[in-house]
């Protein structure tokens, strides 16, 4: 009960506190904080939220953005390490390693705190034929939200012409067809990106 109510005090006080108090690890801590909240489903679901967060304020920019999002696909572990990232790059302080340190516990927080809350209530509820239901129409919210994301930032954010077209096709099928591995797909993309580059 003490970890569900920190984890709820914090999504409402931390908005709070932000417009109280205006520094910049505060919104950091809170942005990531409330991203972090929303997520089920997989890290994918945030990433209209992420992109939201730290491009519209230009704290990063899209292209920093996008390929930060495309380097994280080809690492093993959850997307939530993009936090790291993002935290790492952005143009106020704090940033660097202290920038990566607090986006990337900001924004693993509420998981952590609602694992430790829902754990021992969890046996009981999944049984719950109406909790069963609440799953089934979240999970079926979770496809909306991916295609969300697969077309903003990921569609928006990258395919600009013909040619970007095409690469994105040619990995795609590198992944599902061929089944290759998502580093080398993710290479394979990043240099053909940098070939159309240079001969354009």
């Amino acid at each position: 009960m003490f970890c569900l109510s920190l984890f709820l005090a914090l999504l409402a006080g931390l908005p709070i506190m932000r417009a109280l108090f205006p520094a910049h690890w505060l919104a950091l801590v809170e942005s990531f904080y409330r991203v972090g909240s929303m997520v089920f489903g997989g890290g994918h679901v945030v990433l209209p939220l992420l992109h939201r967060e730290v491009v519209l304020p230009c704290w990063i920019s899209e292209a920093q953005f996008m390929a930060g999002y495309g380097a994280a696909q080809a690492v093993p572990g959850p997307l939530f390490t993009f936090a790291a990232y993002l935290g790492a790059l952005m143009s106020p302080a704090p940033n660097g390693v202290l920038g990566a340190l607090i986006a990337l516990a900001a924004i693993f927080l509420p998981s952590f705190l609602l694992l430790v809350g829902v754990l021992p209530f969890w046996a009981g509820l999944r049984v719950k034929p109406a909790f069963q239901s609440a799953l089934a129409g979240i999970n079926a919210a979770v496809v909306g939200l991916l295609a969300a994301a697969l077309y903003t930032p990921g569609w928006t954010g990258t395919i600009r012409n013909v040619p970007d077209f095409c690469i994105a096709l040619s990995t795609f099928m590198l992944l599902v067809v061929w089944r290759a591995r998502p580093w080398m797909v993710v290479g394979l993309g990043a240099a053909a990106g940098a070939a159309v580059r240079l001969l354009s």
